[in-house]
């Protein structure tokens, strides 16, 4: 049996905006069950607005990370309470639950996923588990149950901090006869009964997922209400953190209409006045999503707030999954002031478990909470990722949500708000939802079995890591399990052995890092070109372009032991300089770190490869203009080992100077797999006759 725990529920006060209060009238009581209320209906211009608005805080006079939010209303001061000593709140309303369809089918048993069950098998799930006395069930309750906190009605003017007046509006005037011709009306309506039903039908035929009923409105208004109370019970010190078991969901309402089930932002109107009642303690606010859709709506909200940090883990499927294009794609990072304060993490598919979560947590989430510190976390927390769930299909379990939660609890002092957004399956979420407020309560989470992410989960963190360093330097170093590893500078072997080799070659030869005073230039090649103190001088030069080092593994490659160096010119540099030689030693690296193309799901090898050969004959040619053409010595011997061959010929293809410069001397090619490269059919015959006449090429035997 379910209890009505509507009352005792107090009239809400005025909202002191700073000059005078706003009406409050549309709060909505319905005592003994009855549902009589009067809505306004919004105009600009109308007395129930506010002469001057409660605006959020302007990001344009941000210089850092932080806008401070001005206020003329109430002065808050923080309790000098320790949280460990505060209980953790609950918000629910049965009220809630008038929302629902109109006319569902009689004949079936599936009814409309936003099922107004929801709520109350969370509620009952707790209360069955002894974390708050209803009188309904009579089990044991645990020390310091949840404390209750009671959801009432937004104001108007609350909803309009982040949605249009037409937007409420339109809302309300589906509870009472309007004005606003909305749709040619079908039947007569009055205040009393509000819309008729077949004008409500209309409305869910011709809207984005969503449906109506008379009493649409008043669950709407509770559930904002709820979220808005809940936050501030939270942030004055009332509760240490708190569950919002609301409905209607909110997350993806967008500022001008509603959709996906969801007809107000909870969250965002929340976060919007506990900015402005709370300025000086709720200033920087981390709004995390894990609802298995993406929140476009808390998305647009604070596209351009750099005081609020929105990260939503979400299946994406290039677009194609609710709701559908691009707008929750890794590439939508904030714009304006609030740029870099967007991550989407975007799943490419279903399926997705514990795993690929904690690993969103590890690599992306937590280092950027962290440097955030922001005052106040909101869990945008849909359970539809749930593992159960049919709309999700994905396989989040409850102690995933318990350990997520777990992590997020050490920032803002504690600060935790947790409102209920999706999730469709009543007992994944009864059971996700029971796991989250255990561990709020202070149980620690389940035993997790250690698992790895899978190489989608994996490839698509990695990704968004690699795009957010750009705003968050704390994403730097590696990314575990990345198929892209071998980009990034710190780890790649191809340094770690030039550098050793750098070394040897100071101590050996005297050569020296030959500097690269060009931006365009690839990172790539710092430290890659050295040469001998003497290269400029009225010596013999000897120029090598080569591939880096090649190995030789014996037995177990994993043991480092067992794989061995060779480097292939030794014999030939020290001939060199043994015959009076100065040396230019070039290495180029196989792979490029610093290519910032790293927007496709998957690396692409010949994006890359067309990059990287461009950026080879860049550096070429910046070398034969600055280091060997304007110098001294003479004769000028050019040896390429591998793939750099074509650099060579390159530049006696496209530099007219390159073959009588190098009079007296040549070029000798050595060809493994790489393929022959012509002299250009653009070129004299001279050029080809020069080149036959003052080049040597090996090419390998088992070259095809």
């Amino acid at each position: 049996m379910e209890v009505d725990t509507s009352g005792p529920v107090p009239v809400p006060g005025t909202l002191n905006l700073g000059n005078g209060p706003v009406s409050s009238s549309q709060d909505l009581i319905i005592p003994n069950g009855s549902a009589t209320a009067s809505y306004p209906i919004l105009s600009r211009g109308n007395s129930i607005m506010p002469r001057k608005p409660l605006l959020p805080p302007d990001p344009t006079t941000s210089s850092e990370d932080e806008v401070p939010v001005e206020s003329e209303g109430p002065s808050w001061t923080m309790p000098l309470v320790r949280p460990e000593l505060l209980p953790t709140g609950l918000c629910y309303d049965v009220r809630m639950r008038y929302h629902c369809e109109l006319d569902p089918p009689k004949d079936r048993t599936d009814y409309h996923p936003e099922d107004p069950r929801r709520i109350y098998h969370i509620y009952r799930e707790l209360c069955q588990a002894g974390l708050y006395p209803d009188p309904a069930f009579n089990v044991p309750i645990i020390e310091k149950p949840l404390h209750r906190i009671y959801a009432r009605s937004a104001t108007p003017a609350e909803i309009c901090l982040i949605h249009t007046i037409d937007h409420y509006n339109f809302v309300a005037g589906t509870a009472r006869k309007t004005s606003l011709n909305l749709f040619p009306p079908t039947e007569p309506t009055d205040v009393e009964t509000g819309l008729g039903d077949e004008q409500l039908m209309h409305l869910e035929r011709t809207l984005d997922s969503i449906y109506f009923n008379n009493l649409s409105f008043t669950s709407a208004l509770l559930s904002t209400g709820g979220a808005i109370e809940t936050c501030k019970a939270v942030m004055s010190g009332e509760v240490k953190n708190a569950i919002a078991v609301i409905r209607p969901p909110g997350h993806h309402a967008e500022c001008n209409r509603p959709m996906g089930f969801c007809l107000f932002d909870n969250v965002s109107v929340a976060a919007r006045v506990c900015q402005a009642e709370f300025p000086e303690h709720c200033r920087k606010i981390l709004i995390l999503d894990w609802d298995v859709h993406h929140g476009n709506g808390i998305q647009q909200a604070f596209e351009q707030d750099p005081n609020v940090l929105y990260i939503s883990i979400h299946v994406h499927e290039n677009g194609n999954f609710y709701p559908p294009g691009p707008y929750g794609d890794h590439l939508h990072c904030g714009a304006g002031p609030g740029l870099g304060k967007n991550i989407n993490i975007p799943w490419p598919t279903k399926g997705m478990g514990d795993a690929d979560y904690l690993y969103a947590f590890q690599q992306v989430v937590m280092p950027v909470a962290y440097k955030f510190d922001p005052n106040l976390v909101i869990i945008a927390a849909g359970f539809d990722a749930a593992a159960g769930d049919q709309l999700g299909a994905c396989f989040v379990s409850p102690t995933c949500y318990a350990h997520m939660t777990h992590m997020l609890m050490p920032l803002a002092k504690g600060k935790l708000v947790v409102c209920l957004e999706g999730g469709y399956n009543l007992g994944s979420i009864a059971r996700s939802a029971l796991a989250v407020t255990r561990t709020m309560i202070g149980e620690p989470p389940d035993r997790l079995e250690e698992t790895s992410p899978t190489k989608s989960g994996a490839a698509t963190v990695d990704m968004v890591r690699a795009y957010q360093r750009r705003f968050w330097p704390c994403l730097g170093g590696r990314a575990a399990g990345s198929s892209r590893d071998f980009r990034n500078p710190s780890l790649r072997a191809e340094d770690i052995l030039r550098s050793y080799q750098k070394e040897q070659l100071l101590d050996q030869y005297d050569m020296i890092n030959l500097e690269i005073f060009r931006k365009k230039i690839s990172k790539s090649f710092r430290h890659q070109v050295l040469g001998t103190i003497n290269y400029h001088k009225a010596v013999p030069l000897m120029v090598f372009f080569h591939d880096p080092y090649h190995h030789q593994t014996r037995g177990d490659i994993n043991n480092v032991v067992n794989i061995q160096m060779y480097d292939t010119l030794g014999w030939y540099r020290e001939w060199a300089i043994k015959e009076g030689f100065a040396l230019i030693d070039v290495n180029f690296p196989n792979h490029h770190y610093d290519v910032d193309d790293l927007d496709s799901m998957t690396y692409d090898k010949e994006a890359e490869m067309a990059t990287r050969d461009k950026e080879r004959a860049e550096l070429a040619v910046y070398l034969w203009e600055n280091y060997i053409e304007p110098n001294d010595a003479s004769p000028i011997y050019f040896v390429g080992v591998g793939s750099p061959c074509k650099e060579i010929v390159d530049l006696l293809n496209n530099r007219d100077t390159f073959y009588n410069r190098l009079s007296g001397g040549g070029i000798i090619l050595f060809i493994d797999t790489s393929p022959l490269f012509p002299i250009s059919e653009q070129n004299t015959y001279y050029l080809s006759k020069w080149f036959k006449q003052n080049s040597l090429i090996f090419i390998a035997a088992s070259h095809a």
